[in-house]
């Protein structure tokens, strides 16, 4: 979908989207689009529910008095209320009613509204922002969709008093929508198309907007001794991976080292011998949902050029059960020297996350960490699918990651770590185990891997219950959601950036 910004001025045929605050309440423009149809809007509201809460729609078909198809009313909410995310919001909301319509072409008013404080150039690019976010498709595999259940809707239009500041607020913007359809591009693609190799590559078209890749194959990590990824990958025909994405947008900074984002990438998960019920494994080809993440963030901070040195690194494994394969009972010795009894071949993102967490800490020496893993299904039991579980040793991290969540609309919720939940992990037969049994598994699993950071501030991402929507939400089409490059993107934009 295509968005342009222009002056503002009443087109004189097609669709106009006019944004409306509560209580019914239009700005100057929508009262004088109002008058030209002889007080229509007004009666069209007062005929309705329709008051202007956040996400509300109305459209008013062939509006008498213009030559215009339909005026649809969208609801911001209550004025003071407004901002970025009902902004955005309000875009995915015109998005969600006239894909379909029929129109090939939009036009939006934004203009000042009464007892709201946003700028109308800025509210005119969180609208787009809105709204292209809510156009993504995943439709590559369909080749007998009628056309009538095609989007028709091509482009939209933003009329604003200053198209020029709306354009160049939207720039940034979109680099952040580019990282969000890589990342969901990623998360749907099947598992017989998207394989550690595979994915390993799509990495390197990052190096088109300023990424540094390197990829790591299975005899680079043998020779380096990432035993504990290793032992998830040798079950299946698919050699492991291990990307690293280095992005260095402040090269003149004071303090050089960049802050790290590390995902888990197993491209299909069947829980190797320890297997998976039939029933809903389809889905765990979205188990590389965290690397995917990070691929999508690094695209979106190179794309809008961002003024940080960052390092991105994923592990990529397929988790499958054969003749090779890991066997409950075995033990592994991971890149950091401790070893692991593998009491569960279905806890396998730990293992992949902890030698990754090591080398990444060793290597690049960050100035603190952030994973991100579909990790457990405990965090889903706990949260449901509207937050994410979040685990840090550090409190500041942890506020910070909090805060740039809120301001994105990708709640995080702190789930605790400590000694007593440590303790289920020990093992009788090496230095620990990959779980600890069923109560508290998610955060057993943070404490698996924070065994694996040393003096840095960490912190743990899991995204089980938030990395896929089986509905549709205002600016998320239902599938891939991407939770999580928004935010790490605004946490980093906030902190990191100077």
């Amino acid at each position: 979908m295509k968005f342009a910004f222009a002056k503002a001025a009443l087109p004189k045929s097609g669709t106009v989207v006019v944004p409306v605050v509560t209580e019914r309440t239009l700005g100057a423009a929508g009262q004088d689009l109002d008058q030209k149809t002889g007080g229509m809007l007004t009666r069209a509201m007062k005929a309705s529910r329709f008051t202007g809460k956040k996400e509300e729609t109305l459209a008013v078909l062939a509006p008498g008095g213009l030559d215009l198809d339909r005026i649809l009313l969208v609801g911001l909410g209550k004025p003071e209320e407004v901002s970025e995310l009902s902004l955005q919001a309000a875009g995915g909301a015109l998005v969600s009613v006239l894909e379909k319509s029929g129109e090939t072409e939009v036009s939006v008013l934004v203009e000042s509204l009464p007892g709201a404080s946003f700028e109308p150039a800025r509210a005119a690019a969180e609208i787009a922002f809105g709204a292209n976010l809510r156009s993504y498709r995943f439709d590559k595999y369909r080749t007998t969709e009628k056309k009538d259940a095609k989007p028709s809707l091509r482009k939209v239009t933003l009329l604003t008093a200053e198209p020029k500041a709306a354009e160049a607020a939207y720039q940034s913007l979109q680099g952040i929508a580019e990282g969000v359809f890589l990342t969901r591009d990623l998360v749907s693609e099947p598992a017989n198309i998207l394989y550690p190799e595979s994915l390993a590559e799509r990495c390197r078209e990052l190096e088109s907007v300023g990424v540094q890749v390197e990829i790591m194959d299975a005899k680079r990590l043998r020779k380096i001794g990432m035993g504990a990824l290793l032992g998830v990958a040798q079950g299946s025909a698919r050699e492991a991976r291990v990307v690293v994405m280095r992005y260095d947008g402040n090269p003149n900074a004071e303090d050089r080292r960049p802050v790290a984002f590390i995902g888990k990438g197993v491209t299909f998960d069947t829980g190797g011998i320890s297997i998976k019920p039939a029933a809903g494994m389809e889905d765990m080809k979205w188990d590389m949902g965290g690397a995917g993440v990070v691929i999508g963030l690094m695209h979106a901070l190179a794309a809008r050029k961002a003024k940080a040195n960052v390092v991105g690194v994923v592990g990529l494994v397929e988790n499958m059960p054969s003749g090779t394969a890991q066997r409950p009972g075995d033990i592994v010795t991971s890149l950091s020297g401790q070893t692991i009894e593998v009491i569960n071949t279905d806890a396998e993102g730990r293992l992949v996350l902890c030698d990754i967490l090591w080398y990444t800490e060793d290597t690049y020496k960050p100035r603190l960490m952030v994973d991100l893993a579909t990790l457990t299904g405990a965090i889903i039991v706990a949260l449901g699918h509207e937050h994410a579980g979040l685990f840090a040793n550090d409190d500041a991290l942890s506020d910070a990651l909090t805060a740039a969540g809120r301001k994105v609309g990708e709640p995080v919720w702190r789930m605790p770590l400590g000694d007593g939940y440590d303790k289920q992990i020990n093992s009788d037969a090496a230095d620990m185990k990959n779980v600890g049994g069923r109560d508290g598994g998610s955060i057993t699993a943070a404490q698996f891997l924070k065994r694996f950071v040393r003096d840095v501030p960490w912190a743990h991402l899991d995204i089980a219950g938030v990395a896929w929507s089986k509905k549709d939400t205002a600016t998320v089409p239902k599938g891939g959601t991407a939770f999580g490059v928004r935010l790490l993107d605004r946490f980093v934009a906030d902190n990191h950036e100077g």
